[in-house]
C-alpha cells in the first residue's frame, strides 16, 4: 500500500479515536491556544513524515534515516536544556548514548556514496523535533484534545496533498487491519509522550521516544525473521545502557 495512504488513513483513525476518547471522558477544551499548539505540532509532524518518505525514495537510506533520527532527538534536547536547564550528569550521559544508538540502529546494511536526500533528511528531522517541542507547549491541563488537534491538522494537510497531487493512496486488499493497528499505536504513542513530557524533562522524554528504531529492528527480527546486523546490535546494546542511565538518574 502507498505510504501516503497508510499515513493518511492511520492519522484519520487516530483523530477519530482520540476525539471519541476526549468526549467519553469529558475532557474540556480549556483554551484556543491549547488547540493551536496541538495543530502546529500536527503540521510539523505531517511535514516531517512526507519529507522523510520522499527522502528515503529519492536519496540514500544510510544518510536519510540517521540524520532525521538524530536531528529529531537533538532539537528537543537543545530546547529542553535552554528552557528547563541541563539534565543531571547520569541523564546527560544516557542522552548522549541514546543519540549514538539512534544513529547506529537507523543505518541500513547497504552503504553507498553521495548526499542525495540530505536536504529532505534535515527537513524531516527538524519536523520531528518540532513536533516534540510544540506538543510540549500545550500546558498541563488537556491531553486528548491537543493530540486530536494535531491529528486534525495532519489529516487536513495530507488530505490536501492527495486532492492536489492525486497520488495513489487507496488501501489494497488485506491492508486495512495493519493500518488500523498503526493508527491505534501511533495515537497511543503520542499520548504517552505528552504525559511523559509533563512528568519529567522534555529532553529525556524526547530522547527515549526517539529510540523507536530499536523496537523496529527487534520486531523485524522476531516477526519478519530479518537478520540483525552488527551495527544494529551495537545500537540496541547502547540503547539498553542509555535507558538504564536515564532511569537511574
Amino acid at each position: 500500500m502507498p505510504a501516503l495512504g497508510v499515513v493518511l488513513l492511520s492519522q484519520s483513525l487516530g483523530l477519530l479515536l482520540v476525539a471519541a476518547a476526549a468526549v467519553a471522558v469529558g475532557e474540556p477544551i480549556r483554551s484556543a491556544a491549547e488547540l493551536g499548539w496541538g495543530m502546529a505540532a500536527g503540521l510539523s509532524g505531517a511535514t516531517a513524515l512526507v519529507a522523510f518518505y520522499r527522502g528515503l525514495a529519492a536519496g540514500r537510506m544510510g544518510l536519510v534515516a540517521p540524520v532525521a533520527g538524530v536531528l529529531g532527538a537533538a532539537i528537543p534536547v537543545a530546547f529542553g536544556t535552554l528552557v528547563e536547564g541541563a539534565p543531571a550528569p547520569g541523564q546527560a550521559a544516557g542522552i548522549g548514548l541514546a543519540l549514538v544508538s539512534v544513529l547506529l540502529v537507523s543505518r541500513p546494511d547497504e552503504e553507498g556514496g553521495g548526499r542525495q536526500g540530505l536536504g529532505l533528511a534535515l527537513a524531516a528531522g527538524a519536523g520531528f523535533g518540532g513536533f516534540f517541542v510544540l506538543i510540549d507547549q500545550v500546558g498541563t491541563a488537556g491531553v486528548l484534545w491537543p493530540i486530536a488537534a494535531a491529528r486534525f491538522a495532519s489529516v487536513g494537510l495530507l488530505g490536501g496533498l492527495v486532492l492536489v497531487l492525486r497520488p495513489p493512496w487507496r488501501p489494497t486488499p488485506g491492508t486495512l487491519r495493519p493500518v488500523v493497528l498503526a493508527g491505534v499505536l501511533d495515537a497511543g504513542g503520542n499520548l504517552l509522550f505528552l504525559l511523559a513530557a509533563r512528568l519529567g524533562p522534555l529532553a529525556v522524554a524526547a530522547v527515549l521516544s526517539s529510540l523507536y528504531p530499536v523496537t523496529t529492528v527487534v520486531l523485524a527480527r522476531l516477526v519478519l525473521g530479518e537478520r540483525v546486523a552488527r551495527v544494529h546490535a551495537a545500537g540496541i546494546a547502547l540503547a539498553v545502557v542509555a535507558i538504564a542511565l536515564i532511569a537511574a538518574a
